[in-house]
């Protein structure tokens, strides 16, 4: 394919998480491969008011093998005009938005427009159409977005349809999220243990990322408390920064009498601490209320990694039942069942194969080759 020349229009460092890891890693790979990418970020991403966590930023250091600009203003209407007028003039073949919630449309919206008058294909990668958390700007707000757009990638079947309903003269593609794999490699379960200070002599299960409702984090200490902790030397790690309230996760953790179980590792992982996390676990768990795609799945697809994960969005997807792990109902009975049923059964080695196997589907090289297409 000729050299083509890409933006991609999304958080990226220094601002951090998932949306920021995948937008650099989507760049590396575009690179990779022969073209010229780019990425333009935000200079404010929210306000600090809006924020829910303790900061935005990152405290890795900065990548050097891909051009950031951070310009982006999303509340300042002038920044709109004066981003889509500059990077007009580059002359790009392909714009790639990053859409995950209504707040941007209006940013995204508004830079778009311009970047397509400069005779670039503008698509968007749609995390999440209908948001998780509802406002009641988000059918206007996102219609503006969707309407500057003229194709779509998603990464889950919901997503895809519900593109597909609001859009329905434009292209929709659907591609799983492709795997995780630039938070160093997997440790054994024993070295990962004590570099985290970890009891060599537990055993771990792994619930990862940012805490919030849809999460489905309450259920989950609801389902742990219900398994026989003391008969498989169980313990449930939580590694993530609260993204709301945690005082009714504490309470609700010294309620169900389970705090000697629990590890609270409540603030933001950095990246050069994930592998470790994730090689402690035995499995991954994800209990989620809702759901479209996850990017904790494609981490743990990277350290084969087995999981459970609840029967929402596009998590069952992802995860094969009875291959790589166990897809449950919203049910606390079920999930401690699952649970009980794999250290009983020994699943880990079954499961770890069936993942290393399944991951082979996960490539951002199909990626780029559906992100063309569209």
């Amino acid at each position: 394919m000729p050299k083509k020349k890409i933006l991609i229009v999304g958080p990226a460092y220094p601002l951090r998480g998932g949306l920021a890891t995948y937008n650099e890693r989507l760049c590396r790979a575009f690179n990779s491969l022969g073209h010229d990418c780019e990425i333009v970020s935000f200079s404010l991403q929210y306000p600090s008011i809006l924020f829910p966590g303790k900061t935005q930023y990152s405290s890795d250091p900065q990548p050097e093998d891909i051009t950031i600009y951070s310009e982006i203003n999303s509340i300042n209407p002038l920044n709109w005009l004066r981003v889509g007028n500059k990077f007009a003039q580059k002359k790009y073949d392909l714009v790639i938005f990053r859409y995950w919630m209504s707040f941007m449309a209006p940013s995204f919206g508004t830079i778009a427009r311009i970047l397509q008058k400069s005779g670039a294909r503008v698509i968007a990668i749609t995390d999440n159409i209908v948001p998780h958390e509802k406002r009641f700007f988000d059918t206007v707000f996102t219609d503006y977005f969707l309407n500057s757009c003229q194709g779509f990638l998603s990464m889950s079947r919901e997503v895809q349809s519900q593109a597909q309903a609001l859009q329905p003269t434009k292209k929709v593609a659907y591609v799983a999220h492709p795997m995780y794999d630039m938070f160093g490699a997997s440790q054994s379960r024993e070295e990962a243990k004590i570099s985290l200070g970890l009891s060599p002599e537990h055993n771990y299960l792994l619930f990862f990322g940012f805490i919030r409702k849809y999460k489905g984090l309450n259920l989950l200490l609801e389902s742990f408390a219900k398994v026989d902790r003391a008969k498989y030397r169980l313990k449930l790690i939580i590694a993530g920064e609260f993204y709301e309230a945690s005082a009714p996760y504490l309470d609700q953790i010294n309620e169900l009498g389970i705090a000697d179980d629990v590890v609270l590792k409540t603030d933001f992982i950095p990246n050069n601490e994930v592998s470790a996390y994730f090689s402690a676990a035995d499995m991954v768990v994800q209990t989620y209320t809702s759901a479209t795609q996850s990017g904790v799945t494609q981490i743990a697809y990277f350290y084969d990694k087995p999981m459970l994960v609840t029967d929402v969005g596009g998590l069952a997807e992802l995860v094969p039942a009875g291959k790589v792990g166990y897809v449950c109902q919203q049910d606390a009975v079920e999930i401690a069942r699952d649970i009980e049923n794999f250290y009983q059964e020994q699943k880990y080695a079954a499961f770890s194969a069936g993942v290393a196997q399944e991951k082979e589907k996960f490539t951002w090289e199909y990626l780029i080759e559906q992100l063309f297409s569209i």
